[in-house]
């Protein structure tokens, strides 16, 4: 049986979730997810079941993507994105640089009154422990989704009528957000991503040499799920209920 340090990271030292979107109805009779920003990490969408939309707001201003199953969607940081849920809307989300989204790498899209505001944004932003009632999590992810929605109502209007541009207020003020985590976030970036690539570069000068002792290491990894079976045993997450995985070790 292979070790814990034989065993391979994720592929590309990515993170998968699988998310069922929120069919709470927000005040504009759509049902959906928090709309927010990644601000070091590309994320993508692969559209499991059911069917729904992601708005988008980027350097192409605002568009609207069409999701529905077998569709595959990906976006930069930077792309402020809100999740509509059109019915039963479940995805397997794939996330470059595995941890940092964990590590405060999202910022959700609230008015700049509250993004200016470090200590405030962090106690809306945070959900109750999960040993708080299942209502209680459930309305504070609301009132979290609600509030998201507030902010992103006013940026978007400012990107429809100026222009992409609009984007860069809250762009600074999510940077300034999370920049006292950014040595954090190095340290996990090169204990996984970093040390995946630098693996990857020994393998390819050995097999140049004709060597390979890579190949005799071999191991397979398995990863446990976490949370319950159902859609209402799992953890509340921005967007929807979040189906997690965590290594546990030689399959």
């Amino acid at each position: 049986m292979s070790s814990a340090r034989d065993l391979p990271f994720f592929p590309g030292g990515t993170a998968l979730t699988r998310l069922a979107v929120y069919n709470w109805a927000a005040a504009d009779g759509t049902c959906g997810g928090s709309p927010h920003v990644h601000t070091a990490s590309t994320e993508a969408y692969l559209v499991i079941d059911g069917s729904g939309q992601v708005e988008t707001l980027s350097s192409a201003g605002f568009e609207t993507h069409g999701l529905k199953a077998g569709d595959l969607l990906w976006f930069s940081p930077g792309t402020v994105h809100r999740l509509i849920n059109h019915g039963d809307l479940d995805l397997l989300v794939v996330m470059q640089n595995a941890g940092l989204p964990e590590a405060g790498d999202a910022v959700l899209t609230f008015v700049p009154e509250v993004l200016r505001d470090h200590d405030l944004y962090r106690r809306l932003a945070t959900l109750p422990y999960p040993e708080t009632s299942e209502e209680t999590r459930a309305m504070a992810a609301l009132a979290r989704r609600d509030a998201a929605l507030a902010g992103y109502a006013e940026l978007r209007a400012a990107v429809e009528h100026q222009g992409p541009s609009a984007l860069h207020g809250f762009h600074q003020a999510a940077a300034e957000l999370v920049r006292e985590r950014v040595p954090e976030w190095r340290k996990l970036w090169a204990d996984t991503v970093q040390a995946e690539t630098r693996t990857a570069e020994q393998w390819l000068a050995d097999l140049a040499d004709g060597a390979a002792p890579h190949l005799s290491r071999a191991s397979v990894a398995r990863a446990e799920p976490q949370g319950g079976e159902g859609i209402g045993e799992r953890p509340y997450g921005m967007c929807g209920r979040l189906q997690t995985w965590r290594a546990g070790g030689a399959a």
